[in-house]
């Protein structure tokens, strides 16, 4: 297909399917970060409770103060509660599983746009391009039938992340920058 035909339905429908693709592997990646900084901030706060209520019980024992008793008491409550919540709530668990669903669907995203340039290249035949969008198409629902729902919050970061951080593209300048000389677009010959 020339540069300046009009696409057809075929590659319409591609383009359409990596969008939806891009967006869900980046939705994803958020995802597992945002379960996984809320994860370490527990973390921190079981230890710093569990250092209080260990101190204001030595204190406690050994000491005349009956409120430092009582606020080590209610700090204990507290650190019980988010350990139950933790408990219940494998956030490293789910992470794990977003993070690697966003790897499955960074392949997929991968896979079509390799059959987008193949159709703007002209080197895949209509047959082949629908057998392979097919392909893809039961892969993909693979991913998302074992993937874990995604937050609300997670698809307002990747959005952010895409439209405004343009985190799925790359300047000239920018590829230039990590190829070697030889495979530069500017500076290719100036070895």
């Amino acid at each position: 297909m020339e540069q300046n035909s009009p696409p057809n339905a075929l590659e319409e429908q591609l383009r359409e399917c990596f969008g939806r693709v891009a967006w869900s592997h980046k939705t994803h990646e958020k995802c597992s970060d945002i379960l996984n900084t809320k994860l370490h901030r527990i973390k921190l706060w079981q230890i710093i409770l569990s250092a209080i209520t260990t101190t204001g019980i030595i204190a406690s024992v050994f000491g005349e103060s009956k409120a430092i008793g009582i606020f080590s008491a209610v700090l204990s409550f507290v650190l019980t509660v988010l350990n139950t919540y933790v408990k219940q709530n494998d956030l490293g668990g789910l992470a794990q599983k977003h993070a690697d669903a966003a790897v499955d669907l960074w392949n997929m995203r991968e896979s079509y746009l390799s059959l987008l340039t193949d159709i703007r290249s002209g080197c895949a035949e209509s047959d082949e391009i629908r057998k392979q969008r097919d392909s893809l198409q039961e892969s993909l629902l693979e991913i998302y039938r074992g993937s874990p729902r995604t937050i609300a919050n997670a698809y307002k970061q990747a959005t952010k992340a895409l439209q405004k951080l343009e985190e799925l593209t790359f300047s000239d300048s920018e590829i230039d920058a990590i190829l070697p000389k030889a495979l530069r677009k500017s500076d290719a010959h100036d070895s």
